[in-house]
């Protein structure tokens, strides 16, 4: 719930321009650009050897099968 206040209050933010108060969000996209953090999270991501190597030895042990030791999987 404080989350969603926090929220709220930062949404009807305003400033003062000359004597008049405006917005400083003058449209959603302004205040949260879904778009951009959805390509963020789509985005695929660069996947190292070590990593592969890691996630092949941890399908082997979820498997129940005996891991070689010295790293080398196939």
């Amino acid at each position: 719930m404080y989350k969603q206040a926090w929220i709220n209050h930062q949404v009807t933010l305003t400033k003062e321009q000359g004597k008049k108060q405006v917005p400083i969000y003058k449209r959603f996209k302004d205040f949260f650009d879904y778009e951009k953090h959805l390509k963020e999270v789509t985005k695929p991501k660069r996947v190292s050897n070590k990593m592969k190597r890691l996630a092949a030895i941890a399908k082997q042990v979820n498997m129940e099968k005996e891991v070689p030791y010295g790293g080398r999987i196939e």
